[in-house]
């Protein structure tokens, strides 16, 4: 593959896949400024594993792939961050234009604690649950992660559990707060 059409192809899917990347940095680190640092790592690697993509998964399936095995082994390749690059992709919520600002701080707040819960999961629960939440279905599931699609099943229905249970924790505690 010519580099120029690399870096279109490359361009390309990025655009189509830019929020499992920012949806996975996110889940796997503490920090915005941490998240930015792990989303250019993602790309950096999915642009060097682009010469060896043959087409044997889905652009999406590939992308996550890569997207989870560079953010699992995040913390053993922390001396390779990259400080000096411009970042491709911003990680942020962007507020929607249609709601106002008392439902984005709704929103917002919904979404960091399902972040605070998602980190509190096993890693391997992670991958699944951010797979689950970007509706793949449980073949593709089990196609990014390299499992069985009835063990995705058994192991999302566990997640989803303790996901429910420590979401309930903290709204029990947010609840308690406020009084």
């Amino acid at each position: 593959m010519q580099e120029e059409d690399a870096k279109s192809l490359f361009i390309d899917w990025l655009e189509r896949h830019k929020a499992s990347v920012i949806q996975v940095a996110r889940a796997y680190t503490r920090g915005s400024e941490e998240s930015q640092d792990l989303a250019q790592e993602i790309l950096l690697q999915a642009w060097h594993s682009l010469p060896r993509f043959q087409g044997q998964a889905s652009p999406a399936t590939w992308f996550y792939r890569v997207a989870l095995h560079t953010a699992m082994n995040w913390r053993r390749n922390d001396q390779r961050r990259r400080t000096c690059q411009q970042p491709l992709l911003e990680v942020q919520t962007i507020p929607s234009e249609s709601i106002d600002s008392s439902q984005h701080a709704e929103q917002r707040e919904t979404l960091e604690q399902l972040y605070k819960a998602i980190h509190q999961l096993p890693k391997s629960d992670v991958a699944l649950v951010l797979l689950y939440l970007d509706e793949l279905s449980y073949r593709e599931m089990a196609g990014v992660l390299g499992i069985s699609e009835s063990n995705v099943g058994v192991r999302l229905g566990r997640a989803k559990k303790a996901l429910a249970e420590l979401l309930n924790v903290e709204v029990a505690e947010a609840q308690h707060h406020e009084s």
